[in-house]
Protein backbone atom coordinates (compact mmCIF):
# COMPACT_ATOMS: atom_id res chain seq x y z
CA UNK A 1 0.00 0.00 0.00
CA UNK A 2 1.32 3.65 -1.11
CA UNK A 3 0.96 6.34 1.59
CA UNK A 4 2.74 8.67 -0.53
CA UNK A 5 0.86 12.20 -0.79
CA UNK A 6 0.27 13.27 -4.61
CA UNK A 7 1.49 16.21 -6.25
CA UNK A 8 -1.82 17.81 -5.43
CA UNK A 9 -1.70 17.48 -1.53
CA UNK A 10 2.08 18.51 -1.64
CA UNK A 11 1.56 21.44 -3.39
CA UNK A 12 -2.13 22.16 -0.76
CA UNK A 13 0.68 21.37 2.09
CA UNK A 14 3.63 23.92 0.28
CA UNK A 15 0.56 26.52 0.22
CA UNK A 16 -0.45 26.24 3.78
CA UNK A 17 3.32 26.66 4.75
CA UNK A 18 3.89 29.63 2.86
CA UNK A 19 1.40 31.05 4.55
CA UNK A 20 1.71 30.35 7.98
CA UNK A 21 5.60 30.99 7.78
CA UNK A 22 4.68 34.16 6.76
CA UNK A 23 2.30 34.61 9.22
CA UNK A 24 4.79 35.20 12.59
CA UNK A 25 2.51 32.11 14.28
CA UNK A 26 4.68 32.04 17.51
CA UNK A 27 3.42 35.71 17.93
CA UNK A 28 -0.34 34.71 17.54
CA UNK A 29 0.33 31.92 20.11
CA UNK A 30 1.60 34.38 22.68
CA UNK A 31 -1.32 36.50 22.14
CA UNK A 32 -3.74 33.98 22.35
CA UNK A 33 -2.31 32.83 25.62
CA UNK A 34 -3.23 36.00 26.52
CA UNK A 35 -6.62 36.72 25.75
CA UNK A 36 -5.94 38.54 22.72
CA UNK A 37 -7.21 36.49 19.63
CA UNK A 38 -7.26 38.93 16.77
CA UNK A 39 -3.49 37.91 15.59
CA UNK A 40 -4.70 34.14 15.58
CA UNK A 41 -7.94 35.18 13.87
CA UNK A 42 -5.71 36.74 11.01
CA UNK A 43 -4.10 33.38 11.03
CA UNK A 44 -7.31 31.27 10.62
CA UNK A 45 -8.72 33.77 8.08
CA UNK A 46 -5.70 32.64 5.75
CA UNK A 47 -6.56 28.82 6.10
CA UNK A 48 -10.01 29.47 4.68
CA UNK A 49 -8.67 31.05 2.03
CA UNK A 50 -6.64 28.16 1.27
CA UNK A 51 -10.04 26.04 1.87
CA UNK A 52 -8.55 24.46 5.15
CA UNK A 53 -11.84 25.08 7.17
CA UNK A 54 -13.79 23.62 4.77
CA UNK A 55 -12.04 20.36 4.34
CA UNK A 56 -14.78 18.05 5.40
CA UNK A 57 -18.13 19.94 5.28
CA UNK A 58 -20.47 18.85 2.72
CA UNK A 59 -20.11 20.92 -0.97
CA UNK A 60 -24.08 21.44 -0.45
CA UNK A 61 -23.11 23.91 2.08
CA UNK A 62 -20.10 25.30 -0.14
CA UNK A 63 -17.64 22.64 1.60
CA UNK A 64 -15.03 20.83 -0.41
CA UNK A 65 -16.12 17.48 1.15
CA UNK A 66 -12.49 16.15 0.85
CA UNK A 67 -10.69 12.81 1.67
CA UNK A 68 -9.87 12.08 4.91
CA UNK A 69 -5.89 11.97 3.98
CA UNK A 70 -6.61 16.01 2.87
CA UNK A 71 -7.56 16.49 6.25
CA UNK A 72 -4.44 14.88 7.38
CA UNK A 73 -2.29 16.77 5.41
CA UNK A 74 -3.86 20.14 6.15
CA UNK A 75 -3.35 19.18 10.04
CA UNK A 76 0.16 18.29 10.20
CA UNK A 77 0.89 21.74 8.82
CA UNK A 78 -1.23 23.46 11.54
CA UNK A 79 0.76 21.16 14.30
CA UNK A 80 3.82 21.96 12.03
CA UNK A 81 3.27 25.85 12.88
CA UNK A 82 1.63 25.82 16.60
CA UNK A 83 -1.60 27.51 14.97
CA UNK A 84 -3.69 28.43 17.90
CA UNK A 85 -7.55 27.65 18.55
CA UNK A 86 -10.40 24.59 18.84
CA UNK A 87 -7.98 22.88 15.34
CA UNK A 88 -9.37 19.51 15.87
CA UNK A 89 -12.94 20.62 17.10
CA UNK A 90 -13.39 23.34 14.69
CA UNK A 91 -11.69 21.70 11.15
CA UNK A 92 -12.82 17.94 12.05
CA UNK A 93 -15.72 17.10 14.25
CA UNK A 94 -17.53 20.29 14.09
CA UNK A 95 -18.66 19.03 10.78
CA UNK A 96 -19.44 15.74 11.31
CA UNK A 97 -21.79 16.57 14.07
CA UNK A 98 -23.57 19.47 11.87
CA UNK A 99 -23.34 17.31 9.02
CA UNK A 100 -26.90 18.46 7.45
CA UNK A 101 -27.01 21.84 10.05
CA UNK A 102 -26.87 24.93 7.86
CA UNK A 103 -24.08 26.75 9.98
CA UNK A 104 -21.71 24.48 7.95
CA UNK A 105 -21.46 27.02 5.42
CA UNK A 106 -20.34 29.74 8.49
CA UNK A 107 -17.70 26.77 8.98
CA UNK A 108 -16.57 26.67 5.94
CA UNK A 109 -16.46 30.49 5.44
CA UNK A 110 -14.40 31.08 8.60
CA UNK A 111 -17.40 33.06 10.07
CA UNK A 112 -17.41 30.66 12.52
CA UNK A 113 -14.59 28.78 14.23
CA UNK A 114 -16.46 26.37 16.68
CA UNK A 115 -15.42 23.88 19.82
CA UNK A 116 -17.04 20.53 21.27
CA UNK A 117 -16.92 18.56 24.27
CA UNK A 118 -17.86 14.98 23.97
CA UNK A 119 -17.54 12.56 27.16
CA UNK A 120 -16.20 10.52 28.70
CA UNK A 121 -12.82 11.28 26.20
CA UNK A 122 -13.45 14.44 25.75
CA UNK A 123 -15.45 16.08 29.21
CA UNK A 124 -14.19 19.88 28.34
CA UNK A 125 -14.26 22.06 25.49
CA UNK A 126 -10.83 23.53 24.50
CA UNK A 127 -11.12 28.00 23.46
CA UNK A 128 -14.85 27.82 24.60
CA UNK A 129 -14.74 31.52 25.52
CA UNK A 130 -13.46 32.23 21.67
CA UNK A 131 -15.19 29.69 19.71
CA UNK A 132 -18.82 31.12 18.01
CA UNK A 133 -20.27 27.97 18.78
CA UNK A 134 -20.07 25.39 22.30
CA UNK A 135 -21.14 21.46 20.92
CA UNK A 136 -21.63 18.86 23.63
CA UNK A 137 -21.70 15.57 21.69
CA UNK A 138 -22.81 12.11 23.44
CA UNK A 139 -24.67 8.93 22.43
CA UNK A 140 -25.30 9.64 19.05
CA UNK A 141 -26.27 12.78 19.26
CA UNK A 142 -25.29 16.94 19.82
CA UNK A 143 -26.19 19.55 21.66
CA UNK A 144 -25.36 23.83 21.05
CA UNK A 145 -23.76 24.36 24.54
CA UNK A 146 -22.91 27.34 26.59
CA UNK A 147 -20.02 27.49 28.82
CA UNK A 148 -19.53 26.53 32.58
CA UNK A 149 -16.55 26.77 34.61
CA UNK A 150 -12.91 27.67 32.84
CA UNK A 151 -9.84 25.36 33.98
CA UNK A 152 -5.84 25.89 33.23
CA UNK A 153 -4.42 23.82 30.80
CA UNK A 154 -0.41 22.69 30.65
CA UNK A 155 -0.97 25.00 27.81
CA UNK A 156 -1.72 28.23 28.39
CA UNK A 157 -3.18 28.57 24.80
CA UNK A 158 -5.32 25.66 25.63
CA UNK A 159 -8.02 27.37 28.27
CA UNK A 160 -10.14 24.41 28.72
CA UNK A 161 -14.06 24.48 29.82
CA UNK A 162 -16.97 22.87 31.73
CA UNK A 163 -20.15 22.80 28.75
CA UNK A 164 -23.47 22.32 29.43
CA UNK A 165 -26.36 21.96 26.88
CA UNK A 166 -28.10 24.66 25.93
CA UNK A 167 -30.20 23.38 23.06
CA UNK A 168 -32.56 20.76 21.61
CA UNK A 169 -30.43 17.33 21.21
CA UNK A 170 -30.05 16.17 17.55
CA UNK A 171 -29.04 13.20 16.19
CA UNK A 172 -25.48 13.18 15.02
CA UNK A 173 -22.65 10.49 14.32
CA UNK A 174 -20.57 10.95 17.12
CA UNK A 175 -18.65 7.93 16.87
CA UNK A 176 -16.99 8.79 13.88
CA UNK A 177 -16.49 12.85 14.86
CA UNK A 178 -14.85 11.18 17.68
CA UNK A 179 -12.36 9.25 15.28
CA UNK A 180 -11.93 12.29 13.21
CA UNK A 181 -10.83 14.51 16.20
CA UNK A 182 -8.52 11.35 17.33
CA UNK A 183 -6.86 11.21 13.76
CA UNK A 184 -6.93 15.18 13.53
CA UNK A 185 -4.66 15.47 16.69
CA UNK A 186 -2.74 12.45 15.74
CA UNK A 187 -2.01 14.95 12.72
CA UNK A 188 -0.56 17.90 14.80
CA UNK A 189 1.38 15.81 16.72
CA UNK A 190 3.18 14.22 13.88
CA UNK A 191 3.69 17.91 12.59
CA UNK A 192 4.48 19.14 15.91
CA UNK A 193 7.29 16.47 16.24
CA UNK A 194 8.36 17.30 12.84
CA UNK A 195 8.96 20.70 13.65
CA UNK A 196 10.61 20.26 17.05
CA UNK A 197 13.42 18.16 14.90
CA UNK A 198 14.08 20.41 12.49
CA UNK A 199 14.38 23.17 14.79
CA UNK A 200 16.83 20.57 17.05
CA UNK A 201 18.56 19.76 13.67
CA UNK A 202 19.50 23.58 12.83
CA UNK A 203 20.18 24.11 16.64
CA UNK A 204 22.64 21.28 16.80
CA UNK A 205 24.63 22.64 13.60
CA UNK A 206 25.26 25.92 15.61
CA UNK A 207 25.59 25.23 19.09
CA UNK A 208 29.20 24.70 19.94
CA UNK A 209 30.48 22.39 23.28
CA UNK A 210 34.09 21.87 23.70
CA UNK A 211 35.33 23.51 20.61
CA UNK A 212 32.96 21.62 18.25
CA UNK A 213 29.32 22.34 16.85
CA UNK A 214 27.67 19.49 19.09
CA UNK A 215 25.95 17.94 15.59
CA UNK A 216 28.95 16.35 15.00
CA UNK A 217 29.23 14.42 18.14
CA UNK A 218 28.20 11.01 17.32
CA UNK A 219 25.25 10.89 20.29
CA UNK A 220 23.40 13.35 18.86
CA UNK A 221 23.06 12.08 15.77
CA UNK A 222 22.07 9.21 16.95
CA UNK A 223 19.38 11.02 19.17
CA UNK A 224 18.01 12.83 16.57
CA UNK A 225 18.15 9.91 13.85
CA UNK A 226 15.61 8.12 16.54
CA UNK A 227 13.52 11.23 16.38
CA UNK A 228 13.55 11.01 12.80
CA UNK A 229 12.40 7.19 12.85
CA UNK A 230 9.81 7.97 15.31
CA UNK A 231 8.05 10.36 13.14
CA UNK A 232 8.17 8.75 10.03
CA UNK A 233 7.12 5.42 11.45
CA UNK A 234 3.86 7.99 12.76
CA UNK A 235 3.13 9.29 9.37
CA UNK A 236 1.95 6.07 7.51
CA UNK A 237 -0.06 5.40 10.54
CA UNK A 238 -1.68 8.05 10.25
CA UNK A 239 -2.23 8.10 6.86
CA UNK A 240 -3.49 4.39 7.10
CA UNK A 241 -6.18 5.26 9.82
CA UNK A 242 -7.57 7.91 7.46
CA UNK A 243 -7.42 5.53 4.65
CA UNK A 244 -9.69 3.27 7.22
CA UNK A 245 -12.12 6.01 7.91
CA UNK A 246 -13.00 6.90 4.19
CA UNK A 247 -13.74 3.40 3.73
CA UNK A 248 -15.83 2.85 6.91
CA UNK A 249 -13.53 -0.56 7.84
CA UNK A 250 -14.52 -2.23 10.91
CA UNK A 251 -10.60 -1.65 12.37
CA UNK A 252 -10.85 1.84 12.44
CA UNK A 253 -11.20 2.22 15.64
CA UNK A 254 -8.26 -0.28 16.09
CA UNK A 255 -5.85 2.02 13.13
CA UNK A 256 -7.12 5.35 14.70
CA UNK A 257 -5.53 4.38 17.81
CA UNK A 258 -2.55 2.96 17.04
CA UNK A 259 -1.90 6.09 15.13
CA UNK A 260 -2.59 8.68 18.23
CA UNK A 261 -0.17 6.21 20.35
CA UNK A 262 2.47 6.18 17.81
CA UNK A 263 2.31 10.35 16.89
CA UNK A 264 2.10 10.77 20.91
CA UNK A 265 5.09 9.01 21.08
CA UNK A 266 7.11 10.50 18.24
CA UNK A 267 6.05 14.03 19.47
CA UNK A 268 7.46 13.32 23.19
CA UNK A 269 10.42 11.71 21.69
CA UNK A 270 11.07 14.97 19.72
CA UNK A 271 10.42 16.95 22.98
CA UNK A 272 12.86 15.57 24.99
CA UNK A 273 15.74 15.18 22.30
CA UNK A 274 15.14 18.94 21.58
CA UNK A 275 15.07 20.07 24.79
CA UNK A 276 18.23 18.22 25.61
CA UNK A 277 19.89 19.73 22.01
CA UNK A 278 18.73 23.33 23.18
CA UNK A 279 19.89 23.26 26.91
CA UNK A 280 17.36 25.17 29.21
CA UNK A 281 17.48 27.97 26.93
CA UNK A 282 14.69 25.58 24.99
CA UNK A 283 12.08 25.70 27.45
CA UNK A 284 12.11 29.57 28.04
CA UNK A 285 9.03 31.68 27.07
CA UNK A 286 11.19 33.79 24.58
CA UNK A 287 12.24 30.74 22.63
CA UNK A 288 9.52 29.32 20.20
CA UNK A 289 10.50 26.35 20.82
CA UNK A 290 8.68 26.75 24.52
CA UNK A 291 5.51 26.47 22.19
CA UNK A 292 5.99 23.41 20.76
CA UNK A 293 6.72 21.50 23.64
CA UNK A 294 3.75 22.33 25.42
CA UNK A 295 1.66 22.22 22.77
CA UNK A 296 2.81 18.36 22.84
CA UNK A 297 1.83 17.92 26.01
CA UNK A 298 -1.76 19.02 25.99
CA UNK A 299 -2.00 16.96 22.86
CA UNK A 300 -1.09 14.31 23.51
CA UNK A 301 -4.08 13.56 26.71
CA UNK A 302 -6.25 14.86 24.35
CA UNK A 303 -9.43 12.87 22.31
CA UNK A 304 -8.06 9.61 24.38
CA UNK A 305 -4.54 9.38 26.40
CA UNK A 306 -2.02 7.22 25.19
CA UNK A 307 -3.52 4.48 27.76
CA UNK A 308 -6.79 4.64 26.48
CA UNK A 309 -5.82 4.20 22.97
CA UNK A 310 -3.76 1.11 23.64
CA UNK A 311 -6.61 -0.16 25.28
CA UNK A 312 -8.31 0.28 22.04
CA UNK A 313 -5.65 -1.41 19.67
CA UNK A 314 -5.54 -4.61 22.16
CA UNK A 315 -9.28 -4.64 22.11
CA UNK A 316 -9.02 -4.80 17.85
CA UNK A 317 -6.52 -7.32 17.81
CA UNK A 318 -8.39 -9.59 20.29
Amino acid sequence: MNFETDEQQRDFAASIDAALGASDVPAAVRAWGEGDTAPGRKVWAQLTDLGVTALLVPEKFDGIEAHPTDLVVALERLGYWGVPGPVTESIAVAPILLADDERCGALASGELIATVALPPQVPRAVDADTAGLILLAQDGQVHDGSAGASHESVDPTRKLFDVAASGDARTADTATAYEFGVLATAAQLVGAGQAMLDQAVEYAKQRTQFGRVIGSYQAIKHKLADVHIAVELARPLVYGAALSLADGSSDTARDVSAAKVAAADAALLAARSALQTHGAIGFTQEHDLSLLLLRVQALRPAWGDPALHRRRVLEGLS
